[in-house]
């Protein structure tokens, strides 16, 4: 089909989208890793972090939202009760919202350190 996105590029353009939807909800430390290469679980990570409970089940709910409005829906969410650690399971994405101290707990972003880093402004 002339002019249709590859599903390589409308993947990378979700989680730019999703990091860019969480940053509107004034996130923190957002980043993007691209992990394609690297493992089985998904293209992309999208991490970032909220200062507090409302705040993080907001930037969660503002993703839901935008990905549901286009048909797009997680495979699983959990974590929405505590909202220490939102994880948003879109298959060849997955969106991590974490509070500080859980973020610096788990530290996904040194474990995952040799994973490429998509910018986000």
């Amino acid at each position: 089909m002339k002019g249709a996105i590859p599903l390589e590029n409308r993947i990378k353009q979700r989680a730019v989208k999703a990091a860019e939807l969480a940053l509107d909800k004034k996130a923190s430390n957002v980043v993007i890793l691209d992990l394609k290469d690297l493992s089985s679980i998904a293209d992309y990570f999208v991490i970032c972090s909220g200062e507090n409970r409302a705040q993080i089940r907001a930037i969660a709910e503002s993703i839901d939202e935008h990905f549901s409005k286009e048909k797009i829906f997680p495979l699983g969410k959990e974590g929405m009760d505590t909202a220490r650690w939102i994880l948003m399971d879109y298959g060849d994405m997955v969106v991590h919202i974490f509070d500080e101290e859980t973020r610096s707990y788990y530290n996904l972003d040194k474990f995952w350190m040799d994973a490429g880093r998509i910018s986000v402004e």
